[in-house]
């Protein structure tokens, strides 16, 4: 019978190089995020933004759990933490969030739509839940090949209700496929409340129905997701098949920036600000004695100097050449 669980805390870290590790990938997250929420004000960003604001544990604490050398990353549009732990370059992000020339998506997108396959990061396309059949292909093939690459995929709470998503999980728990889904709820697919988006108590109880382990997690405490993701890791690589974690968070902003999310009660938003997961890890790092104050401080100003940096010379770059738009687009005779 798969196992099912609720869990609430998790003990320290280990180690602290693991604590201080983590607490760095959040950082910059949250200045990423900033950088690009001011950008997009100014008119420089390309597209859509996406905030991760309220995120950064599950994007960190999760993809800190795989082996970066042999697995495999399927982000979604808010787990860039997850994409710096993979050993994404910051100027390779700022030039692919601008549309400027060296952007992966060759300036015809703005966000998190491309693949990086020399870091093993597979991202997303706008249709989310038809990424869990892709990352479940992928380590069907790799089990073919005799590897013991596990994929590690996201999906939001809306996204979860989607028939792609059932079929990929059903598919990989028949198979007893290496693949961890990652359920991001973060309480409103876009303007929908949870509520009226499904009717089971957890998302995570489905895990049942489809022969798997599920588990739902405090998504703001990263060594909590740090922890969980390991031992999905080691029963996926042992032969034991896929994991459904659901991470419960909540989005502090829109579903993207034009969104001023009204529909969200003030109260809530009050009450999930007290959870704020790097602000709550940064006061564990300092109690635990792993990290001062002013080291905390002098990580975060180093974290934007390199931040505004990255933009600068993304900007100074040009934009790319008009005929990148049309680029595997027609075929020619």
């Amino acid at each position: 019978m798969p196992k099912k669980s609720t869990s609430t805390r998790a003990s320290a870290p280990k180690n602290a190089e693991l604590a201080r590790q983590m607490l760095t990938y959040m950082i910059m997250a949250r200045e990423f995020d900033a950088a690009m929420l001011r950008l997009y004000r100014q008119g420089k960003a390309f597209g859509g933004v996406y905030s991760q604001l309220g995120n950064e544990a599950v994007s960190v604490g999760s993809a800190m759990a795989l082996d970066n050398k042999i697995d495999v990353l399927f982000p979604m549009h808010r787990n860039i933490g997850g994409h710096f732990v993979f050993g994404q370059d910051i100027d390779q992000l700022m030039v692919n969030h601008l549309a400027r020339e060296g952007s992966q998506m060759r300036g015809t997108d703005g966000t998190g739509h491309y693949a990086d396959p020399q870091r093993r990061i597979y991202g997303n396309v706008s249709h989310l839940g038809a990424m869990i059949p892709v990352a479940a292909g992928f380590v069907m093939a790799g089990l073919m090949r005799g590897e013991k690459t596990v994929a590690m995929t996201y999906i939001g709470d809306g996204g979860a209700q989607v028939g792609e998503v059932h079929e990929a999980l059903n598919f990989a728990a028949v198979r007893k496929l290496p693949l961890i889904v990652i359920i991001e709820n973060n309480q409103y697919a876009y303007s929908t409340p949870n509520h009226l988006e499904f009717a089971c108590e957890r998302l995570s109880d489905r895990a049942q129905g489809y022969g798997m382990f599920g588990t739902t997690i405090d998504g703001t405490d990263v060594e909590l997701v740090y922890q969980t993701c390991r031992e999905a890791v080691q029963r996926a690589r042992n032969g034991e098949g896929p994991s459904l974690i659901e991470t419960v968070t909540m989005r502090m902003r829109g579903h993207a920036e034009h969104d001023d999310f009204a529909y969200v009660p003030k109260d809530i938003l009050e009450r999930w600000s007290t959870k704020d997961p790097v602000e709550t890890y940064i006061s564990r790092v300092i109690q635990q004695g792993i990290m001062t104050e002013s080291e905390v401080t002098s990580l975060r100003e180093s974290t934007l100097s390199t931040m505004i940096a990255a933009i600068d010379r993304a900007l100074e770059r040009p934009w790319p050449a008009a005929e990148e738009g049309f680029r595997n687009v027609f075929i020619e005779s």
